[in-house]
């Protein structure tokens, strides 16, 4: 049953990332044509991360008390109803809907990760979380490259119908071949999406906090590095939009390269917490030497961005799965849903601190992340020792 769920879950978060990217390049745009000023489209790109961070910490605890894969289902539902409001969003409201919807019914990775825990022994997880976020990387290579395609020949309501296609296949596919993995459905009733009190409602478990620290300060460089290397890499490097592209694809093969294949090996070389050292190390040396490549040398440039992708794509699937060894009894749902609210929260605050800092000094929001994640590597050396 292993093989076949964990390829069953690898298609579903492909096809679901896949469809998120196809929106990707074609929403700021968009978004302006229908009278969005830059703050509002600041905004749409927000949205959907705030509404993720408010529900996935609850979708992940229905998922405890319902079993896995009605909850899959029900959110591969509400993605073709997003994707299809999407395609008709002719106002600017509804265009805001559309990624608020979305962004509630985006628990897919908050369920998906539990499905791992009930399948995968321990000593195997590092190695199926990061087959799964190879999916990501997939997802994120195809997506913005088809959708920027199909909006060119089918506009807008053609990429819409294309990913609510995408998603009416995910549906399906799940509906016949994703079987339920959950053998002890927990009888929790406190299934209220409150973030703040899931992200300290496991306070007592110090190993569990250091972990959901450690996510939030690599996702917010990652996603501070997102929202301002665009413009340093245009500005100070002269880089197309096509080439920046292309930068942006090299990120999204590292992913699969390393979480795809590499990581399994990784794990039975290192050890998973020496990996967190490691990964906290990498996302710091990468972010600090991005705003300081000579403009005629970009290719130190992707040697950063080697660093930046290789710490991000170590840390992802060992911070789920050391998460899930600590999860309580009945709790691995709630757990590893609370981590991707602690994501999604770094991902709200990221894009605004790193556009306030970037226009201050283009080299500030790389200083800034990597500082905090230096310091935050100080946390993950702590829970190695604590192991030994």
């Amino acid at each position: 049953m292993k093989n076949r769920a964990l390829a069953v879950l690898f298609l579903t978060i492909f096809l679901d990332l896949m469809g998120f990217g196809l929106i990707i390049p074609i929403l700021p745009t968009y978004a302006k044509t229908l009278g969005a000023t830059d703050a509002m489209v600041g905004l749409l790109g927000t949205s959907f991360s705030i509404m993720q961070f408010i529900f996935a910490s609850f979708w992940g605890g229905l998922s405890d008390k319902y079993g896995r894969r009605p909850i899959m289902l029900v959110s591969i539902g509400i993605m073709v109803v997003a994707y299809v409001l999407f395609a008709n969003a002719t106002v600017l409201w509804l265009l805001f809907a559309t990624r608020l919807l979305k962004g509630f019914g985006a628990a897919n990775l908050s369920v998906a990760q539990p499905y791992i825990s009930d399948v995968v022994p321990q000593d195997q997880r590092t190695k199926a979380f990061g087959f799964i976020g190879a999916a990501f990387g997939l997802g994120f290579i195809f997506g913005p490259s088809i959708g920027g395609v199909i909006n060119e020949y089918y506009g807008v309501s053609g990429v819409g119908y294309f990913a609510a296609i995408l998603g009416g296949v995910n549906f399906l596919m799940a509906w016949l071949y994703l079987k339920e993995s959950l053998v002890e459905k927990s009888a929790t009733r406190d299934l209220f999406p409150n973030p703040f009190k899931d992200l300290v409602r496991f306070r007592h478990i110090p190993e569990v906090n250091a972990l959901f620290t450690i996510n939030f300060v690599y996702v917010l460089g990652f996603s501070m590095m997102q929202i301002t290397a665009t413009l340093l890499w245009a500005e100070h490097f002269g880089l197309s939009e096509m080439h920046i592209g292309y930068v942006f694809a090299y990120i999204g093969l590292l992913a699969v390269i390393i979480q795809g294949g590499l990581i399994g090996y990784f794990n039975s070389w290192f050890g998973e917490r020496n990996l967190l050292v490691l990964g906290t190390l990498f996302v710091a040396l990468g972010l600090y030497g991005m705003p300081y490549v000579p403009t005629d040398h970009f290719g130190l440039e992707l040697v950063c961005m080697t660093f930046l992708s290789l710490g991000n794509a170590l840390l992802t699937p060992t911070v789920s799965s050391l998460l899930s060894s600590y999860a309580p009894e009945g709790m691995q749902g709630k757990i590893l849903g609370t981590n991707q609210s602690v994501g999604s929260l770094a991902r709200v605050l990221g894009p605004a601190i790193g556009g306030v800092a970037y226009g201050l000094h283009f080299s500030y929001p790389y200083l800034l992340a990597g500082s905090i994640a230096l310091i935050v590597s100080v946390l993950a050396l702590r829970l190695r020792r604590k192991h030994l």
